[in-house]
């Protein structure tokens, strides 16, 4: 008896990553409200937003998005290291690292750059600009610390990927898929932090 060929088989969608390209679409609502209040209060206080810009240290912060930036590049050539389904390195030059390499490598640009955060809201607080101290330091502190956030919290989930290479016996799909979608999230605050930067730093 003969039968006709069945359809080819729907290649539905991994669930994982479209949940987190719905995720990250909630989270640009959510900064983009966070730029709306820094426009807002810019607006109405110019005067004091001339002379609260005037401390702060752009060659440093140029630096410190320089390091975030470059952290992107790494977190994809982990990427593609996890693609080839290559979790550790083969040699010890970086054309034969695996992905475990790249994103310790990224881990640490992430932290340099949440280190420097740190340093320049120090530097901040002993001059006088608080969360509390006026508009601008509200303004402040509410972008870039909810932004420092979202980077430490990109931080765990590499420390998350990188720990779960190590337990699995086989580096497989579902490894590189939670790789994958990490990295979504990394492109996602260094994006961000691009704009932010921009607003803050560059036009003031």
């Amino acid at each position: 008896m003969n039968y006709a060929p069945s359809a080819a088989a729907l290649k539905r969608p991994n669930s994982v990553m479209v949940g987190t390209i719905v995720w990250l679409g909630s989270e640009v609502m959510f900064f983009a409200g966070l730029f709306a209040i820094y426009f807002t209060l810019r607006s109405t206080s110019p005067v004091l937003w001339e002379s609260s810009t005037e401390i702060l240290n752009v060659p440093f912060a140029t630096v410190n998005t320089l390091i975030l930036v470059s952290s992107s590049f790494t977190c994809q050539f982990g990427v593609f290291a996890a693609e080839r389904m290559q979790s550790r390195a083969t040699g010890w030059k970086p054309t034969q690292w695996g992905m475990v390499e790249w994103f310790f490598l990224t881990y640490a640009l992430g932290a340099i750059f949440v280190g420097g955060q740190v340093w320049e809201y120090a530097t901040l607080v002993s001059e006088g600009v608080t969360f509390s101290s006026s508009a601008y330091g509200s303004a402040f502190y509410l972008t870039t610390g909810f932004h420092g956030l979202h980077v430490t919290g990109g931080l765990i989930a590499f420390l998350f990927v990188i720990g779960r290479a190590f337990a699995v016996k086989t580096f497989a799909h579902k490894e590189a898929t939670t790789a994958i979608v990490v990295s979504y999230y990394w492109h996602f605050v260094d994006v961000v932090w691009i704009g932010l930067f921009l607003v803050i730093y560059v036009l003031q």
